[in-house]
């Protein structure tokens, strides 16, 4: 069921992209990956796709977004069927219908009522209990939810869905109605929540039920059961149609645009990332004068690009970007790890405005003496690099000079002090030291990962972005020592041996780590994708690598089982 859902996602994204109706053979290719599909077998293959999701319709033989429901549907000639429910929790997967409540609408005056408890199959809890008066007691011998919401879709038929918040009551009734139909309800749907907030505004302090209720002075007041408030949101319903009508909606698609949540101006940019493909890489947001704004990496640059005009908010930073955002540029490479690199690299070099919260190393600092006592510098030493300054400050604060070699010993202390503050009650200094506790022991912690992946030595053996080659990063010295790119045949043994020698020259060399790429590299050997090979800094194990990376995924593991990765030797440990 999911992945027609994804398959209708993707079709409507593709049609959208072409800004008109893609023909039957062509939509297969693309969510299907053929090379070719003769019109017949495209169809079926998308029937189902095309006919469960109330976006898409057939035009011909080609797939068109449908056309708005309710669109030429006048507000007087249509029957609105309003709908409560109450519920055991606030998440569709986890929590389940109890109660629903319904009333339907039809030439502005209420015609019938439905209701019905629902056995949720679970306890219901003393907190819903005491919110809606329900006992388990009750809900016993009750239908359950699927017989239950087939009642409520008969009684609805085709009228038009409101609610009270409708996108809770609709998650709830959607999850049940793909259990029973495999697709969601297609019916036009009113959120009296939004449609209050547009036409109301700067008139109620809020948009809730019972607000508005008192505001319209309605007959029913809400009360924590489904059908009094399915009554009173239709005394609502009514109120806001004659607002409506006001404001010169005659339409139910007018009510429906105006009760919808406003669209991020961003969206209408989506274009922008049309033709991404689904691949790893880095992409750049460029503004109207070609001004890099932003640099960002994906595993999936199709999915990670289209997430931007379709989700919620960005940080601020990212969100100012994108309202200026007029070109995306993206780049093609072979594994996330590649990307991830080049992302830090360009981000380096360019200092995009959007990329502020990146760790820049001029900022580091290195724990040092200074008489009796401890303090970070600037200037380097045998303790750091420490990336937060606060925090190397606070830890500074926490150590005596004797205790600098090994801040880990200090440690105990510590925690003897604090219990002894706790103890004599002077919460004050038991705080401060708390915090400066707390510094060093995430310094501690990250001293000991860097002195590990300072003495670490492996070869990553990734994809490339061209087919048949693999890209390999040794790691050696403290840093990527080298990035080497394998030709398939004898050119590799050349790459892998100029790579071996970087790894030797890094080892005797007194050049600075690299601090933030040794911690990106670690963040992927802790995790390694099922793409990347690690193996030891041996010729031959790279080459083996290489051949596994050449192979796809899922052969790999139908002939040999899980993709190895190679372990360090016995005592020791990567992280």
């Amino acid at each position: 069921m999911q992945l027609r859902l994804d398959a209708a996602d993707r079709l409507v994204e593709l049609v959208e992209e072409r800004r008109g109706p893609v023909v039957a053979e062509e939509a297969a290719r693309r969510l299907f990956a053929l090379r070719q599909a003769p019109v017949a077998l495209a169809r079926s293959l998308l029937a189902e796709v095309v006919e469960t999701d109330a976006r898409l319709a057939w035009n011909g033989d080609s797939v068109a977004l449908a056309r708005p429901l309710g669109v030429d549907l006048l507000l007087e000639d249509a029957t609105y069927v309003v709908v409560d429910l109450e519920t055991t929790g606030l998440r569709p997967g986890s929590s389940q219908i109890c109660e629903i409540g319904a009333v339907k609408i039809v030439g502005f005056e209420i015609v019938d009522e439905f209701e019905t408890l629902v056995d949720p199959g679970t306890p219901l809890g003393a907190t819903i209990t005491a919110i809606t008066g329900l006992t388990d007691r009750q809900l016993r011998g009750a239908p359950h939810a699927p017989v239950a919401v087939q009642r409520f879709m008969r009684f609805a038929g085709d009228g038009v869905l409101v609610a009270h918040n409708a996108r809770f009551d609709l998650a709830f009734l959607d999850r049940e109605t793909e259990r029973l139909t495999g697709s969601r309800l297609a019916a036009p749907v009113v959120d009296t929540v939004a449609l209050a907030r547009r036409l109301l505004a700067g008139r109620v302090p809020r948009a809730s039920l019972a607000q508005l209720s008192y505001f319209f002075g309605t007959s029913v007041q809400p009360c924590h059961r489904a059908l009094p408030e399915a009554q009173a949101t239709a005394e609502v319903l009514l109120a806001l149609i004659g607002l409506a009508q006001e404001r010169g909606a005659r339409t139910v698609a007018e009510l429906v645009a105006l009760s919808a949540t406003r669209t991020r101006r961003v969206f209408d940019k989506r274009h922008l990332a049309f033709g991404a493909p689904p691949r790893p890489g880095v992409y750049r947001f460029y503004d109207r004068n070609d001004q890099l704004l932003y640099v960002g990496r994906a595993r999936d640059l199709r999915a990670r690009l289209r997430s931007y005009f379709r989700s919620d908010r960005q940080r601020p930073a990212v969100e100012a970007a994108l309202a200026a955002v007029e070109r995306i540029e993206w780049h093609v490479l072979g594994s996330e790890l590649e990307a991830a690199l080049e992302e830090l690299r360009v981000i380096r070099e360019l200092r995009p405005p959007a990329n502020a919260r990146v760790a820049r190393p001029e900022r580091y600092v290195w724990l040092r003496k200074r008489g009796d006592g401890v303090c970070s510098s600037s200037q380097e030493s045998p303790v750091g690099p420490i990336r937060s300054r606060r925090r190397a400050q606070l830890a500074a604060r926490a150590l005596h000079a004797d205790e600098l070699a090994r801040p880990s010993l200090a440690l105990p202390r510590l925690r003897r002090r604090l219990a002894e503050l706790a103890d004599a009650r002077r919460y004050e200094d038991a705080a401060r030291l708390r915090d400066r506790l707390y510094a060093l022991e995430r310094v501690c912690s990250e001293l000991e990962r860097m002195t590990r992946l300072r003495a670490l030595q492996r070869c990553i053996v990734a994809p490339a972005a061209e087919p048949g080659h693999a890209r390999a990063f040794f790691v050696a010295g403290g840093r990527v020592a080298a990035e080497r790119a394998l030709p398939p045949g004898g050119g590799a043994h050349l790459e892998i041996e100029a790579g071996l020698a970087a790894c030797r020259h890094a080892l005797v060399s007194d050049t600075a780590v690299d601090l933030d790429e040794l911690l990106l590299v670690g963040t992927f050997l802790r995790r390694p994708g099922a793409e990347l090979q690690i193996v030891p800094l041996e010729r031959d194990a790279i080459i083996a690598a290489m051949a596994r990376c050449q192979t796809p995924v899922s052969k790999r593991n139908r002939t040999t089982g899980p993709t190895p990765t190679a372990l360090p030797p016995a005592g020791e440990s990567l992280f």
